[in-house]
Order: structure tokens, then sequence, then C-alpha cells
């Protein structure tokens, strides 16, 4: 499968490729024990994009619940969450300045924030994608860039779901361990699609990586729980091992989450 033919998914064009592999799921299923993990996505084009995370999950040993709004969207029903990524999140939930331009969705970000700060208090896996690791931010009371690229003048702009920006892991973070470790994985190409980026840390979220000018590319939490933010689309980059990586250490803390559980009550 070519770049382009993944470009080609993130403009929501069918191609063979992926009918195969809706196909295949389908033919031989997710394992009865498989995790369940909702994804929460956006009104407008979560229909494509929930997908491409299902197929990234599916691969890692992971069942997708889609979640959006004005749908059931209980934490109790699923063993990990996923905020996915999509429209910007409101200025008026950490203080910021308006942004003309800014797509909005109000009622999602009232949902996302609530999921956030419950699975980020109960100790839920939780990985945020583009929009979701800024709402993770968010949620633990840190605040965001309205206009990332005007905060960090030296950071190249893109807006591509092909791997061009390059990005700085932080060593020894849980984010480098997850990539694969060493200096390959400490220096990764992702994909770029956002408008907004990471400003003052929320508490207890470190920087995993920044790029070239500065700007913050992930975030996670150090302690024994997972959460973890990043800035791209590892879902549009299951070809690359280090992303589908991202998906297979979630799925790995959701099944820990369940044994443990399980322990708990037996």
């Amino acid at each position: 499968m070519s770049w382009g033919t993944t470009e080609a998914l993130a403009r929501g064009i069918p191609f063979d490729a992926l009918d195969r592999a809706r196909k295949r799921m389908a033919r031989i299923g997710v394992s009865a024990d498989a995790p369940r993990i909702a994804v929460t996505t956006s009104q407008r084009s979560g229909w494509r994009i929930f997908p491409l995370v299902a197929f990234n999950l599916w691969l890692t040993g992971g069942r997708a619940v889609r979640w959006q709004v004005g749908k059931p969207s209980d934490l109790g029903s699923v063993d990990a969450l996923i905020i996915g990524g999509g429209d910007d999140i409101s200025p008026a939930l950490y203080d910021g300045e308006w942004i003309v331009e800014a797509r909005l969705d109000p009622d999602r970000d009232a949902m996302e924030r609530r999921l956030a700060e419950a699975a980020l208090d109960r100790g839920i896996p939780v990985l945020g994608i583009c929009r979701g690791a800024q709402m993770l931010n968010v949620a633990a009371g840190g605040t965001l860039h309205g206009d990332a690229f005007a905060a960090h003048p030296r950071s190249r702009r893109y807006y591509t779901v092909l791997p061009r920006r390059r990005v700085q892991l932080e060593p020894g973070s849980r984010l480098a361990r997850v990539a694969g470790g060493g200096e390959a994985a400490e220096r990764l190409k992702v994909n770029a699609l956002h408008s907004q980026a990471v400003d003052r840390l929320g508490e207890g979220f470190h920087v995993a990586a920044r790029d070239e000018g500065g700007m913050i590319q992930a975030i996670e939490s150090p302690g024994p729980g997972f959460a973890l933010g990043v800035q791209w689309h590892p879902e549009h980059l299951f070809l690359v091992k280090a992303q589908r990586r991202i998906f297979a250490a979630l799925t790995a803390a959701a099944r820990a989450s369940v044994s443990a559980s399980e322990r708990a009550r037996a």
C-alpha cells in the first residue's frame, strides 16, 4: 500500500486496500477477550477516521467502540479510551485567545473534557490523538496555543497525513520506549494536521516530544497509569512499526487494567 493510498483515505476516497482490510476484519473477527477501547470522533469526519483507528486497534488485539456526541459514553463499559482528532478546542475551556478561523464543536468539547477528566482521575488508560492530546492537557488544567505556528515561528507548517515533520522524543520517556527505544526511535517522522498545540502543561504531564521549532508534539504522564497524547495522527501511519506500537501499548495497558480488576474482584 502506497503513501498515496493512505492520503486518499484521509480525503475520504474509498480504495481496494481498505475494503480488503475491512473484509478480513469481518471474516476473522476480534478475540472475545479483546479489550474494549472507546474512540471519540468528530461528528463531521468520524465516519472516515474511526475505521482507521479501529483497524490499528484490531492489528494490536483491541476492539474499537465509536463514541460521539448524542450517543452513550460510559467509561465503565470500556477498558481504555482514545480521544480522537478533528475540531479545534474552544478557548473558553482554557481562557485562551479566540481565533476567527477556528472550527468548534462545544458539545464535543464538553463530552471529551468530562471523559478525559474521569479517565485521568480513575487511572483508565487513555491515548489522545492531535486534538485529543490537547484535550488531555486542558483536562489536567493546562492551556493551548490557539495559533500554534504564530507562537512557534521556527516550526515548519505542514498539513498532510504523510510523514513530513521530524520530532525529537525525550530520551527515557515512555513514548521513546513505546516507539522501540534507541537513537532511531528518538527521532521520528510524523504527519501534521493541527493548528493548535500545547502551551502550559497540565498537572502531572511532562513533554515527551518536540519539533525542530520547539513546539510540543507529545505529552505523557510518567506515573503508573497510561496517559499519552501525540500531536500527530498515528492511525494514518500504520505501515510504520513505531506508530503501530503506540496503539499496541494502549491495548496492552487496557488488557493489564482488565487483569488487575479481575484480580481485585477475586
